[in-house]
């Protein structure tokens, strides 16, 4: 499953549940999420997204862990049967 296709996935899924996920750049913070997955009622993660078994580079792990520090939620998708899951987690945040 390529990193596209689940990206994709997601990005429909939070839409229909009336949320916006813009892709996340930051020029001179390297190792951020791909996404921000920005849900009604203030609900808010980020998410970094893999092909099927792909593992996250040391120094995304490295963000997220930094990121989760500051109490933020992270994820790491790699295969579109997760998405659902995760936008749970992240609606039923706080």
């Amino acid at each position: 499953m390529l990193e596209k296709y689940i990206e994709n996935k997601l990005v429909t899924a939070v839409k229909k549940m009336g949320g916006i996920s813009p892709k996340f750049v930051s020029p001179g913070f390297d190792g951020v999420p791909d996404r921000l997955v920005l849900l009604p009622q203030g609900r808010f993660a980020f998410v970094e997204l893999k092909a099927k078994g792909k593992k996250m580079r040391p120094l995304q792990v490295n963000r997220k862990m930094q990121l989760e520090q500051l109490g933020f939620l992270v994820y790491c998708i790699d295969d579109a049967e997760q998405i659902g899951g995760v936008l749970s987690e992240i609606k039923n945040s706080m």
